[in-house]
């Protein structure tokens, strides 16, 4: 027998149950204000020739950040920036080979080691003199979260960390490091600071030899990593990792790891395959040659920003729960008369970003609020790596345990079109015809939030777009390469909204005339949606891992 209160508790559930259904089918405050002529005027504007490319650090890519920076002071947005703005600021970090490197194993002749044939200064290497006995610390790796922490045993003081780049089990489809897909616990600036934690003086990284038979040479040559010009595209860093290393770090060959590690009788290849060992290997000292260093590098702080905006909750129980809705506003510069717009990459997600701002203003005006407050952010410098995203991640406005959820737009204005010829920008992907993505939209990060996907699925009830899922697991990668994965690496519910790659991907073609804002508008009111009914429900989404 269900006692009185019992019953209550039962009719309340379901009462809930009903409320949230309704909430998600009702269309949210200001979603009809979402338009398609708005959305292209905004991507016009952004990808038009005069912003040339959008790229981090030019006169275009500053532009575009004060154009969304009014569009959001204009909406009525909370400036919780730095300093009272509208801006997130950090600092990127550019490196150039100094003058002065050299590497010395003075038990080893010829003593002295060939700049370019057997060594080069890491780019994350800061500059200095340092040397010392070698201890080999398998893939130099420390993730107690996935059970596997190469320095359990290591004694590290006043050493030099000899690793291997990558990472266990790389082409292994069941790795617990994600798979056949690079994880971010083989980065390297990641294992300098592992190292350099536990007492390390100086690091040399060397080639894994068990999974990449027959290169005896350096893992990437010299000039792929310091061309001899300056490349068209400036290779940055974020400055708060780079400035956290205080080691020289250099990159050597695999012939010159064999060397070091056979004058103390032991076999490289053998060391490099037993740091496949589940857990982490136990580290194994080289006695015999140590190893003698100096790197110069220079290094150059760039002052970067992202464009933030806030719409402050109204209810006192949520409001300091954050919901993170983004996209980026850089793209790929010019080259020659060549300007790479970047329509579709990202305008068409800044412009929905824009337009959802101007939904919840709209709704203020008509007396609606969300419960939870609602971030508006527009990344910087995501070609670069997800630089934007990672330093927000680095150091959020809002801390990370109360951000609900992120809803990141990148690429919103196309039909998936994958080529059947060979091209390595859709490495991994099926060929497919535009027409059979005419409704659809890819959504990505799913499988880390089944909550999060079921909320998606709910609010596309008023929108009837054709959701995918099926890229979480893809060799193309694609889980990786926009913002939202950050917030996933920090284990923050994200999911990558998505309307897939094709053939003007990062080429001049990406032009605001080959947009379909009819679509993009059903899409960015999807989104919208799916923000208010995550600001609105009591209960959030968890995140379950990969």
């Amino acid at each position: 027998m269900i006692t009185m209160r019992a019953g209550w508790v039962v009719a309340a559930t379901l009462l809930a149950a009903v409320a949230l259904a309704a909430q998600d089918t009702a269309p949210a405050p200001g979603n009809a204000s979402i338009r398609a002529t708005d959305l292209e005027a905004d991507v016009r504007f952004l990808a038009g020739d005069g912003m040339r490319g959008r790229l981090t650090d030019t006169d275009g890519n500053r532009q575009a950040a004060e154009f969304i920076s009014s569009r959001f002071a204009r909406l009525g947005l909370s400036a919780v920036g730095s300093d009272g703005t509208h801006f997130h600021r950090f600092d990127l970090m550019t490196t150039q080979l100094g003058d002065d490197n050299r590497l010395r194993v003075p038990d080893l002749p010829p003593q002295d080691r060939q700049l370019g044939d057997e060594f080069y200064p890491d780019p994350a290497s800061a500059s200095g003199e340092s040397g010392g006995a070698v201890v080999f610390v398998g893939f130099g790796i420390a993730a107690p979260s996935l059970g596997h922490d190469d320095y359990q045993t290591a004694n590290l003081a006043g050493k030099v960390a000899l690793m291997l780049n990558h990472e266990p089990g790389e082409f292994e489809a069941n790795s617990r490091f994600d798979g056949v897909m690079t994880s971010e616990e083989s980065r390297s600036v990641r294992k300098i600071l592992a190292a350099q934690a536990q007492g390390a003086v100086a690091v040399l990284l060397a080639p894994d030899l068990h999974n990449h038979a027959g290169e005896r040479g350096l893992t990437r040559p010299i000039r792929g990593v310091w061309p001899d010009r300056p490349p068209r595209v400036a290779r940055y860093e974020l400055a708060s990792w780079l400035a956290a290393v205080q080691i020289p770090v250099v990159q050597i060959s695999a012939t010159l790891a064999e060397r070091i590690v056979e004058a103390a009788g032991r076999s490289f290849e053998e060391l490099a395959a037993a740091a496949e060992r589940h857990g982490g290997i136990a580290a194994v000292d080289i006695p015999g040659p140590g190893v003698e260093m100096t790197t110069s590098v220079h290094r150059r702080t760039v002052p970067n920003r992202n464009v933030v905006g806030l719409v402050a909750g109204a209810d006192p129980r949520y409001r300091h729960e954050w919901i993170v809705i983004s996209a980026h506003y850089d793209h790929e510069g010019t080259t020659g008369q060549r300007i790479f717009n970047g329509a579709d990459d990202d305008a068409s997600g800044v412009a929905g970003l824009i337009e959802i701002a101007e939904a919840y203003a709209v709704a203020a005006r008509e007396g609606f609020r969300p419960q939870r407050s609602i971030l508006l952010a527009a990344w910087n410098s995501e070609e670069q790596g997800l630089l934007g995203a990672w330093a927000y991640t680095q150091a959020p406005l809002h801390p990370l345990a109360q951000t609900v959820a992120v809803l990141n737009m990148d690429m919103i204005g196309r039909d998936e079109e994958i080529p059947a010829v060979g091209d390595p920008r859709f490495r991994g992907l099926a060929p497919q015809r535009a027409e059979s993505n005419r409704n659809a939209v890819n959504i990505l990060g799913y499988s880390r939030s089944p909550d999060l996907r079921r909320a998606a699925e709910g609010a596309n009830g008023t929108t009837g777009l054709e959701l995918k899922f099926r890229y979480d697991d893809n060799s193309s990668n694609l889980l990786r390469r926009s913002d939202h994965w950050p917030f996933l690496y920090r284990g923050v519910p994200a999911i990558f909204i998505h309307t897939g790659l094709h053939p003007d991907y990062h080429t001049e073609r990406d032009r605001p005339d080959t947009l379909n804002y009819a679509k993009m508008a059903r899409i960015v009111r999807m989104v919208h949606q799916l923000s208010w009914n995550l600001a609105q429900n009591s209960g959030r989404p968890i995140y379950s891992g990969p």
